[in-house]
């Protein structure tokens, strides 16, 4: 403990010392942390851009929670990941270097995805580790990665043979501008204006009929029209077909109970595909596929005028038409709700396609009992899960038509259509890469073409708890019945709200089908941080006064840390640059309390040492320190970290460093009016509790209590890291009641007798003559006089009187340039 403390904490260097420690001594390694496993399935963040200020609240609210299980006595196994597959990925590449994907050979496609990735991924671990991130850094994954593949493409393989599984050209939700299919997670819906149009469609006989329909432009691909079974006004249509305006063709008309006799007509058109009403008809009556748009957004060359034609121009170009040819009625402008891919915004299409599906409307049940197994924080957020889970109405279409992703382990033989499944042992595999090893297993040919979708990249991604199993025992064989009793379920899963319905979802599907158990114990429901406009941050707005990076040129990471405790689970919260400055604060006050309790402290170097007498002053100390622990734990027990932080808090700021402080201060500078064990008393209280103090810190600001530790502690506490000591060693429970009825007393009248200064604009240091302490509870008095020593050193009174009594007004005074004070307390 002879290391100096300069006067002002240097956070910039401090930082980097100690997480140059941390690395080369692999302080949050879990083997070098022993104890019952406590594992972590970190969310891995998308390397498609840079971070923002939302990342560093998420990711540090987990970090806050897998410090104190560290402390608390844990082996905290703390992963962490990078998905860097998929189309995220992509379209970051693409608008990076001004590249397109599809006018690209695949092969230096994926390989500048690969550079890209790797890059983004070496500045997102090196911002991590500057705000103190106690991830084992050696355990890291990426979802692109050889094991991440191989793990991915043998569920596929397992999951396909088990009959979950299944191929099929079938209609699937499609977004033109990304050039993909997508599942219905991936959708958002959003308020858009529009408007309702009359057409006129016609029977053989001339008869005209009214139909109302938001997308005019779709005629092309009209294929039925549709009345309600028990509308009268159109029975007389039964059996009779429909001529579809411009484009000639004829429909049948059909009755079906989904038909809305309110909405317009009550005569609707069925189009392949508009909406999903229009995929069930299609379904349940059996009728043809005709495609109008391509997959690249534009009008197929079957639909006559429209042909080449982008959504927008399409429908201007049949409005007009429609209106030249006299087949066009009312136009009512409405507000309809639309679907839209959640990552470029665009409206979604409905094509058909021959596409990988696992069936999940089946097992609803069983996810929703998985669910009830799972302890959510906060709980009201399993509501979004099981409204989710109710509403589903789509299989999960696993294909993406994309470039960069992990491939489907499947070639398919042209001439019998047999579907052909790489050998698990050589996994992983591209097929687009390499041939199938021999003939078709069915019909011997050798007319093989390889798959050419790869995996949407949840399907990777909830993969997650099966990721970090084979890190943990670094094999890739996880799915034997091993990996249940070692790893899964995992202790805690981290996430933010708006990805329930897709990897929180996702990955309970996949250990249930797998394993037929839930993926992890708890599951932590962070918020988002919102803008001042109180809308979510996201990368791709201009948000630079919160780049993280900027932050840090202006705030310690410990100021950021303390912002980010600030928030409750699933609750947005507003940035606040105030509550930097009031955590910069807070480091500057803790800096100082050590630097004064330092140089008191120096003797102590047996901490196991205790005082025989550690008298009342020094009892209530730790009857307070036990108390705010114990509200600390309980907090932190249901994953109230904010919480557990204000218990921390009240107790450094009221009790230490208001009260106890200035209470000894007079003891500390006047040695020789103490005794030898009065003095060890104190100076052993001051070691103990301040060691308690970092600890309660440390989750939050893990490097100036790292930094106070060493230059303090650690010399004589045999342990290199604060990180690494243990609540229950430290943490000792001590219950006082007796002495902290008796030092709350005096704590009355010293703020009494302060307040009296106050207002008469004296300094807390000004001396009194007199002091008189009028009670009329004789118990009050016996316990005050106890404490005569004491009230006089923190008050610099000359006299104290004890009188029983009763004073109207308290009092001080100025006689002949002598103060005097007279209160009272009951």
């Amino acid at each position: 403990m002879n290391l100096l403390m300069n006067k002002r904490y240097e956070h910039e260097q401090c930082e980097k010392n100690v997480q140059q420690k941390w690395d080369r001594e692999l302080t949050y390694a879990h083997e070098n942390n022993p104890g019952p496993l406590y594992s972590i399935d970190t969310p891995p963040p998308t390397v498609s851009g840079a971070l923002h200020i939302g990342h560093i609240f998420s990711y540090t609210q987990t970090d806050i929670i897998a410090r104190y299980k560290r402390m608390s006595g844990y082996s905290v196994f703390y992963p962490f990941g990078f998905d860097n597959n998929g189309l995220p990925t992509e379209r970051y590449v693409e608008k990076k270097l001004k590249i397109r994907a599809h006018t690209m050979q695949r092969s230096e496609f994926i390989k500048l995805c690969l550079e890209e990735s790797h890059k983004a991924t070496n500045e997102f671990k090196k911002l991590w580790k500057s705000m103190g991130i106690s991830a084992d850094w050696r355990s890291t994954y990426s979802t692109i990665s050889d094991t991440a593949r191989k793990i991915s493409q043998e569920s596929f393989i397992r999951l396909y043979n088990k009959g979950y599984i299944y191929r099929k050209f079938e209609p699937a939700l499609y977004c033109t501008t990304c050039r993909t299919s997508v599942a219905q997670a991936e959708l958002d819906d959003i308020e858009q204006p529009s408007h309702f149009h009359d057409v006129v469609f016609k029977l053989a006989d001339g008869t005209e009929l009214i139909i109302g329909t938001t997308r005019p432009e779709l005629l092309a691909s009209c294929v039925a029209l549709f009345y309600h079974p028990e509308d009268t006004r159109y029975q007389y249509l039964k059996g009779k077909h429909a001529i579809v305006p411009i484009f000639g063709h004829e429909v049948p008309i059909l009755s079906d109970e989904l038909v809305d006799k309110e909405k317009g007509t009550g005569l609707v058109m069925c189009c392949t595909f508009g909406d999903k009403t229009d995929i069930t008809w299609f379904k349940k009556h059996k009728l043809p596929y005709k495609q109008s748009i391509g997959l690249d957004g534009k009008f197929t060359s079957d639909s006559g005028i429209l042909a080449g034609l982008k959504v927008a121009e399409a429908r201007k170009v049949i409005i007009e038409v429609l209106k030249t040819e006299g087949l066009l009625g009312i136009q009512k402008p409405i507000t309809h709700t639309v679907n839209v891919h959640e990552r470029c915004k665009k409206e979604i299409e409905y094509v058909a396609l021959s596409q990988w599906f696992l069936n999940i409307l089946d097992h609803k049940k069983q996810f929703l009992k998985a669910a009830e197994k799972i302890a959510w924080s906060p709980e009201f957020m399993k509501s979004r899960y099981v409204n989710w889970v109710e509403n589903l109405h789509w299989d999960w279409c696993l294909s993406r038509q994309r470039f960069y992703g992990v491939p489907f382990p499947v070639w398919h033989c042209r001439d019998c259509n047999e579907i052909l499944l790489a050998d698990i042992t050589n996994l992983p595999v591209d097929p687009q890469e390499m041939s199938y090893e021999g003939p078709c297993t069915k019909c011997k040919s050798n007319n093989i073409a390889p798959d050419t979708d790869v995996m949407d990249t949840w399907n990777t991604s909830s993969l997650t708890p099966y990721i970090c199993y084979a890190l943990f025992t670094g094999t890739t064989d996880v799915f034997n019945n091993k990996v249940l009793k070692e790893f899964i379920p995992m202790s805690m899963r981290p996430q933010a709200h708006d990805i329930i319905r897709t990897w929180a979802f996702y990955t309970i599907i996949k250990t249930w089908i797998h394993h037929d158990t839930i993926p992890w114990n708890d599951i932590i429901i962070s918020g988002h941080v919102l803008s001042d406009s109180k809308e979510k941050l996201s990368k791709s707005k201009n948000q630079k006064k919160l780049i993280p990076e900027v932050l840090l040129q202006t705030y310690s990471a410990d100021a950021i840390r303390y912002w980010t405790a600030s928030g409750g689970l699933g609750h947005d919260i507003a940035f606040s640059e105030n509550q930097l400055k009031i955590g910069q604060r807070l480091i500057t006050k803790l800096w100082n309390a050590f630097r004064f309790t330092k140089e008191h402290i120096t003797s102590i170097t047996d901490p196991g040492k205790q005082p025989k007498y550690l008298g009342a002053l020094n009892e209530w100390l730790f009857h307070q320190t036990s108390y705010s622990f114990g509200q600390y734990q309980k907090h932190f027990e249901t994953h109230e970290f904010s919480l557990a932080l204000d218990s921390g808090e009240h107790f450094f700021w009221n009790d230490f460093c208001d009260n106890y402080l200035e209470l000894v201060k007079h003891q500390l500078f006047n040695p020789h009016e103490y005794s030898k064990d009065e003095l060890y008393a104190t100076q052993w209280t001051l070691y103990i509790v301040g060691l308690r103090i970092l600890q309660l810190y440390a989750p939050y600001l893990p490097h100036i209590t790292e930094t106070i530790y060493g230059l303090i502690f650690s010399s004589t506490q045999h342990i290199s890291s604060i990180h690494q000591t243990k609540f229950n060693d430290i943490q000792k429970e001590h219950k006082h009641p007796e002495s902290s009825r008796e030092i709350t007393l005096v704590l009355i009248v010293i703020a009494q007798v302060r307040k009296l200064k106050t207002e008469q604009q004296l300094s807390l240091k000004t001396p009194l003559t007199t002091l008189a302490i009028l009670s009329l509870n004789p118990d009050t008095l016996e316990i005050l006089t106890k404490h005569m020593q004491l009230l006089k050193g923190v008050m610099q009174a000359e006299a104290i009187t004890f009188k029983q009594g009763k004073l109207d007004i308290p009092f001080l005074e100025q006689v002949n340039d002598q103060w005097q004070a007279k209160i009272e307390i009951e």
